[in-house]
């Protein structure tokens, strides 16, 4: 006879591994949104009756944490948590300046001229990438930058 009990702890276990790893031993990448328009309500649950938490500009980059009907619960890179309409995202990549100030340069290395310097909660569209460099644009500047001084 079959112990089912045994089984289903034997499918769970493989499952929360799957869950960890991913298929192959890989990490599972996270999900990443950005906000389509300026002025985008961060609430504190998904409806419009909840209080609002932050007014968020055009391009700001979240991570998602779990999905109610057309809302998301995200968290951004300082962990603040919140609720946003799914509509008002998407997909397209920026990230964001963590740190208090970063050099931008014209190419992906500290060897490259500075073409700018730029400010923590400064939002960049993605462009490229090369190794531990991304390639960023800004209204007023076009240039690499190292990843450890963006999220995500």
């Amino acid at each position: 006879m079959i112990d089912v009990r045994n089984m289903k702890q034997c499918i769970k276990a493989a499952v929360m591994s799957t869950a960890i790893l991913g298929f192959g031993g890989t990490a599972i990448a996270a999900d990443f949104v950005s906000v389509v328009k300026d002025g985008v309500n961060l609430r504190s649950g998904p409806d419009t009756s909840n209080q609002v938490l932050y007014e968020l500009p055009k391009g700001y980059p979240l991570k998602v944490i779990s999905r109610k009907g057309k809302w998301i619960k995200v968290n951004d890179y300082e962990n603040d948590k919140g609720w946003i309409y799914a509509s008002i995202v998407s997909k397209n990549p920026y990230s964001i300046v963590k740190v208090k100030e970063a050099n931008v340069r014209k190419g992906p290395g500290t060897n490259h001229a500075k073409v700018g310097k730029v400010v923590k909660d400064v939002i960049f569209k993605r462009l490229s990438r090369k190794g531990e460099w991304v390639k960023v644009q800004h209204p007023q500047l076009t240039g690499w930058i190292h990843q450890k001084l963006i999220w995500p």
